[in-house]
């Protein structure tokens, strides 16, 4: 994971200050459930993840789900001393690492435990996300009995070069059989798309989106690839193995997944994702809520090793190894390493850089004062909607998604 940011040392008990209070009403709650667990890490991933045999003693698969269960009910306990309002969770993620990793029926277990402490709201939306070759159609069943409602399939490609550069696993001709299992099961199905990676021509790519899109998925999630410092693979770059990334290749790709998404039915709503009508839901009701709560900035509380948590402006962050987690969660303390206050500055520039992600965009009046007249030239450039604006908001263009962070820069 990159490094974690500056701050102070968190409290052991996790008592929150009252500056969270103001407001905590009405923000939704979320829950993020960090599966540490991995069978081969891959080259490209800076994740806080774990094999087997980087256990060390005292921690494995086997425990982890008590071990979660026990860091929830001292999340709800610090929520309630810290003088927080009871809040149904609005979504619940397990995310990795590979969640999957995990025996469906642990899984199952954490979300009742977290239905136990927090409750669910009505609709509540509950995402796992899952490696193609980690789940059988019985898993995926004992998920959706369990009140799973959503997976999510790490995809990447179906090209096997591609995959192989990226160290992937999994069959491709696997993803289509799990996608099947997992509509039989009545569960919402997204597959996540990687692009840019060395060696993946244009044409890679657009064998990839077209496969993905043959599997009628409700939403598609479209990254490109960044590589960071401390992976094998910016290893393999630094000595010439592999070539860089190209930011340009990277938004013709971008540009072809747009074009192939959209005529397919899809919608974007944020730079990276896009839904579609499907299985009698809308093309909203079928975004991501979970990764929403964080670009609008709601409430969230992070357990699993290196999980982060958020709430009402103040920011913490837990152990990343499983073993020092572990033996503060079993101690009855906080896991939490580090915590931080948010200013006014920083959570402005936060609101700044998340919202503009969206297809809602970001209303002209939460911007400075004075850099509201930049939305104006943004129009003439062509990187923010005219129209959108004019209604008083920023909604980026196909052109301003691709200069995303430059429109950023102007606007904060």
């Amino acid at each position: 994971m990159p490094a974690q940011p500056e701050g102070d040392a968190a409290p052991a008990d996790g008592l929150l200050p009252p500056s969270v209070l103001p407001g905590a009403q009405d923000r939704r709650l979320s829950l993020y459930v960090h599966v540490p667990f991995c069978s081969v890490r891959c080259g490209y991933c800076d994740f806080n993840t774990y094999t087997a045999q980087e256990l060390g003693p005292g921690v494995s698969q086997e425990a982890y789900a008590a071990d979660a269960e026990t860091e929830l009910r001292f999340a709800r306990s610090v929520l309630v001393d810290s003088g927080l309002p009871h809040r149904p969770l609005h979504t619940v993620f397990f995310g990795g690492g590979t969640p999957t990793r995990l025996p469906a029926e642990d899984l199952v277990s954490i979300l009742g435990t977290a239905r136990d402490q927090f409750g669910l709201a009505p609709g509540a939306e509950v995402t796992t996300e899952a490696n193609p070759d980690s789940v059988t159609a019985q898993d995926l069943r004992v998920l959706a009995d369990g009140g799973l409602t959503r997976v999510s399939f790490g995809m990447q490609s179906v090209v096997p070069h591609v995959l192989a550069a990226l160290d992937r696993t999994h069959d491709p001709r696997n993803v289509g059989r799990v996608v099947e299992w997992a509509k039989e099961a009545g569960l919402s199905v997204s597959v996540d798309l990687i692009y840019g990676t060395p060696g993946e021509s244009l044409a890679d790519w657009d064998r990839s989106v077209r496969e993905a899109l043959s599997y009628e998925p409700d939403h598609v999630s479209a990254y490109s690839l960044i590589v960071e410092d401390g992976t094998r693979m910016a290893a393999q770059m630094r000595r010439g193995e592999l070539p860089g990334i190209d930011p340009d290749d990277q938004a013709d790709k971008y540009e072809l997944a747009e074009s192939v998404l959209a005529e397919a039915g899809f919608e974007w709503y944020e730079i990276s994702n896009w839904s579609r009508e499907a299985h009698g839901r809308s093309a909203v009701e079928n975004r991501s809520a979970h990764n929403l709560a964080y670009w609008h900035n709601q409430d969230w509380w992070g357990v699993g090793p290196g999980a982060h948590s958020h709430v009402g402006g103040v920011r913490w962050w837990n152990r990343k190894h499983p073993v020092p987690y572990t033996n503060a969660v079993r101690a009855g303390r906080s896991p939490a390493v580090g915590r931080e206050a948010l200013d006014e500055e920083t959570r402005l520039f936060e609101r700044i850089m998340l919202e503009t992600r969206t297809a809602d965009g970001l209303p002209v009046d939460a911007l400075p004062a004075e850099r509201r007249s930049e939305v104006a030239g943004l129009v003439a450039e062509g990187l923010v909607d005219g129209r959108a604006a004019v209604g008083g908001r920023v909604v980026l263009t196909l052109r301003g998604r691709l200069l995303g962070d430059a429109v950023v820069r102007r606007l904060v």
